[in-house]
Order: C-alpha cells, then structure tokens, then sequence
C-alpha cells in the first residue's frame, strides 16, 4: 500500500491544532481525556525518553497547562490510542494530571502506523538509530522504494540509504549511537565488523576519546591484525611447472581435466569417480 493522499491533510490538521488550540476550526475537536483511557501507539518509532526534559515539559503543563493537545484513535472499546504526542502524555502522568487535551482522528489502524512514523520523522527530534528504524518500517510494510520514502519525507535517498545502513550495526554499537556517545561518524566506520570487535572499538572510542579519523586508523589496524593474509602476495608468479608435466599427463590419460597456471594446480572433477581416481592415483604414489 502506497502512502495516502490524505495523508498530507492529516498532517495539515495536527498542524494547526499545534499552532493554537483555540483555531475556530477543530476548537470543538479538542476533547479532555482520561489519561487511563489512552495507551501508547505499539508502533511509536522513538525509544529513548530524555527524563530531564520530561520532568522539565510536566513542570510547564502543570503551570501553564497544555498549550498542543495529543492526537488519537478511538478503539472499538472505547479506549484511544495515541498517534502523536508521547512526551505530552508521559509528561502529564509525570505531573499526575488525570486529562489531557486531546484530538480525535478518524484514522484507521493501518494508517495509523504510518501517519504516526511520518509525523515523527518530520517533527520530532529523533536519534539517528529511531530514524533508521522508521524508515526501515515505511518501506518494509508500505511496499516503497528509498526514491519514494526520500519524497514523502523531504530527505535525499543517500541520507536514507547511509542512515539505513547503521541497522546493520549489532545492538551495543546501536545504544551508543542512539544515547550520542559515538557520532554517526563512528558508527559507519564500524560498519562490516563482528560484534565483539564493534564492542571493543566503541569502548575505545569512550575511554580513547576518539575522533573519528583515529577510529578509522583503528579499525585498518584492527582489520589487517585479524585477516594478515591479506597482506601477503605472491611476488612470483611465474613459477616453472615442468616437474608436474608428468603427474598432469596422468590425471589426463585417467580421463580427468587438470590445469596448472599462475600459483594454482586445478583438477576439476565432474563425479565420485573422479574423486576415486584421483584418490587412488596417490595411494600409489
């Protein structure tokens, strides 16, 4: 299912109740409820919760009130779910108000998981790794491509695709990058390593106070201390293959295909006779 034309009508509405509550038109929208009524959307994208500036957002609600209501769905039982506003709502369970402003949306359960990604990618402040996550749940359950996904939410698709490519970090790596303790920049270099050496390079990079451009040093290090054949070439390839010719001639006569070239001996083999043969060839030997 591709992303909704109504979708930027939605947006346009939670828009304008953000700018004022009082807006003539969805002034009548704007119903109290009962905290206990609302449970958080499942598919919130966001993960990490600064309590700092939660504690901060409770103590102006409870000074000045809630100046943008949250948004939700009705359910059949009539509960709500929310779509957009978390923060609102845990900060005024923070503050142990028992209502909260709120708009009713005519939304259906599919579209909420949409609208509520899409609304966080555009508004919200959302660490990279939540970002990734969203995008990666766009285009896996809306069927998009990084072209379309780059359209609806105003990015290029190389920012989608280098930001994407962080989920293949191994989740020690991830909760760093999410809490800012390493930079993106960090992370991409660690990109194609195995967990434990992603561990031990994010320690480094802590302990270290590492720049990115020592990280990368330390990932080359890394890099050529576990895979040294690597480094190692052949300086000679033009070995001499006359004292084979012999052994080549058998493996011929027997009916086998065998090729010495460069600073290799290929015998290919086409069957489990072939293989008896050749093991019977050195048996002889």
């Amino acid at each position: 299912m591709a992303l909704g034309r109504g979708l930027g009508e939605l947006l346009g509405e939670v828009e304008s109740a953000y700018e004022s509550n009082n807006t003539h038109d969805y002034a009548s929208k704007v119903v109290d409820l009962d905290i206990s009524s609302i449970q958080a959307n499942p598919n919130q994208p966001r993960k990490i919760f600064d309590e700092e500036k939660l504690e901060e957002l409770s103590l102006s609600i409870k000074e000045h009130g809630l100046l943008q209501p949250v948004t939700v769905i009705q359910n059949e039982d009539d509960t709500f779910t929310l779509v957009s506003g978390e923060r609102r709502l845990r900060a005024h369970k923070l503050a142990k108000i028992d209502t909260i402003k709120s708009i009713v949306l005519d939304i259906d359960a599919f579209r909420l998981r949409e609208y509520a990604l899409i609304e966080n990618i555009q508004r919200d402040d959302l660490n990279i790794v939540e970002l990734a996550y969203s995008y990666a749940q766009l285009i896996n359950e809306h069927n998009i491509t990084h072209d379309e996904l780059a359209k609806k939410v105003f990015k290029s698709r190389t920012s989608i695709t280098n930001t994407l490519r962080l989920l293949q970090l191994s989740s020690y790596a991830q909760q760093f990058l999410a809490s800012s303790k390493i930079s993106a920049g960090h992370a991409k270099v660690m990109l194609g390593l195995s967990d434990n050496e992603q561990k031990m390079v994010c320690d480094s990079i802590i302990g270290q106070k590492l720049s990115v451009r020592e990280t990368e040093k330390l990932v080359k290090d890394l890099k050529e201390r576990t895979n040294p054949n690597k480094k190692l070439k052949v300086k000679n390839t033009n070995f001499d293959f006359k004292p084979l010719s012999n052994i080549l001639s058998k493996f011929e006569a027997s009916g086998l295909k065998a090729k010495a070239e460069k600073n290799y001996l290929k015998i290919e083999i086409n069957s489990q006779e072939d293989i008896e043969k050749i093991s019977s060839y050195f048996k002889l030997q």
